[in-house]
């Protein structure tokens, strides 16, 4: 059985400039309630890398990009990759909490004293 090759962001950049792209209705919330433009969003992944990849996720592939908006607000974004239609699909997206995360990329563990 072969394994589930990682995602690209590379395969998402090419999906968000062509227009083939899904928002959830759980993104589309959560972006508003982080005050979050879609321009913002779409910018940080610009510049932005996967911290988190699974290959295993169903229905398609997803992973974790963290990057920053035009003011360097830290943001992550998770989203899936239907390789067969190259659609992306942004599933959630959030403002790091950072007394969860270090430099934005790694999570503390529950032992860091948080």
């Amino acid at each position: 059985m072969d394994t589930p090759a990682s995602m690209r962001l590379e395969d998402i950049l090419e999906a968000l400039r062509n227009s083939r792209l899904r928002i959830t209705d759980h993104a589309d919330e959560e972006a508003q309630a982080d005050r979050l433009s879609f321009d913002e969003i779409f910018f940080s992944v610009l510049q932005g890398e996967i911290i988190e990849d699974d290959p295993e996720s169903k229905p398609y592939p997803s992973c974790l990009i963290f990057g920053k908006t035009f003011t360097n607000v830290p943001v992550h974004s998770v989203w899936a990759y239907n390789q067969n239609n190259q659609w992306a699909v942004l599933i959630t997206v959030y403002r790091p909490d950072p007394e969860r995360w270090i430099d934005w990329r790694i999570r503390r563990s529950k032992n860091d004293g948080f």
